[in-house]
């Protein structure tokens, strides 16, 4: 899934329910340079988690993103 803001395509890379496993991927990509948005879709109203949290990157760094994401695929 894409989103567009500011004339820029942003891609989803990760999906997650736990915030603290967000703000990881979060810092793992910008320890690497790439621009991150991370968008809460959970509801707030009550205390289980319901919806997820979505991590985006620029379309242009999103196999870079991916490879780092998943060490695995990139050898």
């Amino acid at each position: 899934m894409d989103k567009t803001e500011k004339g820029q395509n942003w891609h989803k890379v990760y999906s997650t329910q736990l915030y603290t496993e967000a703000a990881i991927v979060q810092g793992k990509l910008e320890m690497n340079q790439i621009p991150v948005q991370v968008l809460n879709k959970q509801d707030s109203m009550y205390n289980i988690a319901m919806g997820e949290i979505e991590v985006y990157v620029p379309l242009h760094f999103r196999e870079l993103a991916l490879n780092l994401l998943n060490p695995g695929f990139a050898n």
